[in-house]
């Protein structure tokens, strides 16, 4: 499971110009499965990302957490994460759970932020999404699963 998180003071989704989601501060969360994904790796990354460090407390340092700071999350999948660019110049997906696979884990972890304390809104699955977002800062991490140490472990 691979996931973009993105610091955003707003953000939205639309699909055929209506709009579906959209929360105000918090986050973005692009999130894309790969074959050996499990569930477990979406409740895991869902507890570490509600629970991520980003937000400024009063002497402007990363000390705060999605719950402290009060904000929302806005999911989108995105399968493209998994996009392999090392040959050719069209970026293969062959490492991306097919969609019957990929769609209940992005709902899982979508429900285990909320089950966190989050709320919680996400795109439309499979759908062509015009995303919007002030990214606030900008901050930016890349976050996967399973989640390791700094020594790799």
């Amino acid at each position: 499971m691979r996931t973009v998180i993105q610091r955003v003071s707003r953000a939205s989704v639309s699909v055929d110009g209506a709009l579906v989601a959209a929360i105000d501060q918090g986050i973005l969360v692009l999130i894309g499965i790969g074959h050996d994904d499990q569930e477990a790796d979406a409740l895991a990354l869902a507890h570490k990302i509600a629970h991520l460090r980003i937000f400024a407390d009063a002497a402007g340092r990363f000390d705060r957490s999605l719950l402290e700071h009060g904000g929302a999350a806005l999911v989108v999948s995105q399968f493209t994460l998994y996009g392999d660019t090392r040959r050719g110049r069209r970026p293969g997906f062959s490492d991306a759970a097919a969609p019957d696979r990929a769609a209940p884990l992005v709902d899982a972890f979508a429900a285990a932020l909320r089950a966190s304390g989050v709320p919680a809104v996400q795109g439309i699955f499979g759908a062509h999404m015009e995303v919007s977002l002030c990214n606030d800062g900008p901050v930016t991490l890349i976050l996967e699963s399973p989640l390791r140490t700094a020594a790799g472990r």
